[in-house]
């Protein structure tokens, strides 16, 4: 069977999958927090005809070898963690990070998850929680008769009260990195939870040991461009054709061997 059938499949399987990164990336244009996706690829098994460098005299060797690749596949989705752009919101509990480090978010199950969704809310306790519900960790309780919500660059949560002039601190908004941000697993609702290619998170203050600091009235964008995914998107539909060609071509080839006459 012609070579050429399989590879052109494996490239157009590949392309697929380009393709569906792609589509989420340009879904998710507007998702604050968001970090695009890009897809990896790798050449998959040689077939050797002719070894490279074996002997054909005592004093010669094969230049080059023949070696005949088997097409391609997907080996990763790289997620890439540059900022994205900030937008200046004025609500109170909009929050940016400026620089490395996550939001945590406590999980109904417990667990902790990391974020760079800082579109916070308040729930019927006060507590400040995601738009889900999920209770930022660690956990910040705003009383009801605040009347503004002071967010430092430090991460220092302060309230006013009627009648009163001095803010009173009610909570510290600590930051979590990674020393590999990119290994990180996706769950969706714009969360993240530690793995063993992530590395144990690093806990700090906003500002300390390298960490980001906090930035109020302020939302972090999706770091996806929309005319690059469009450029990618083009790159990948003409890839999947080029590869439905050589199936195309290789197919007319067995016909054609098929058809010969005696």
């Amino acid at each position: 069977m012609i070579r050429s059938l399989w590879s052109g499949a494996t490239g157009m399987i590949a392309q697929q999958t380009n393709l569906d990164v792609i589509s989420n990336n340009l879904s998710n244009v507007n998702t604050s927090g968001f970090k695009k996706i890009r897809a990896d690829f790798e050449d998959l098994l040689y077939q050797i005809d002719r070894e490279p460098g074996a002997p054909v005299e005592p004093a010669s060797v094969v230049p080059t070898g023949i070696q005949v690749g088997l097409g391609t596949r997907v080996v990763g989705t790289n997620r890439l963690m540059s900022s994205g752009n900030l937008k200046v919101t004025g609500n109170q509990l909009d929050v940016a990070i400026e620089g490395d480090g996550f939001f945590q978010v406590q999980l109904p199950n417990g667990d902790i998850a990391y974020t760079r969704d800082g579109a916070w809310r308040l729930d019927g306790d006060g507590q400040i929680v995601t738009s889900n519900g999920y209770l930022l960790e660690p956990a910040v309780v705003v009383p009801e008769d605040a009347v503004e919500i002071t967010i430092s660059p430090t991460g220092d949560v302060s309230i006013l009260v009627p009648g009163d002039v001095n803010p009173q601190n009610v909570g510290q908004i600590e930051l979590a990195r990674f020393v590999n941000p990119g290994g990180l697993k996706a769950i969706g609702k714009n969360l993240f939870v530690e793995t063993a290619a992530s590395g144990a998170p690093q806990v700090a203050n906003p500002g300390d040991e390298g960490m980001g600091t906090t930035i109020q009235h302020i939302l972090e964008m999706s770091n996806v461009e929309v005319v690059e995914e469009m450029v990618g998107m083009i790159v990948a539909q003409r890839a999947y054709e080029a590869n439905s060609k050589t199936i195309q071509t290789a197919d007319d080839l067995l016909r054609i061997a098929n058809s010969l006459r005696r």
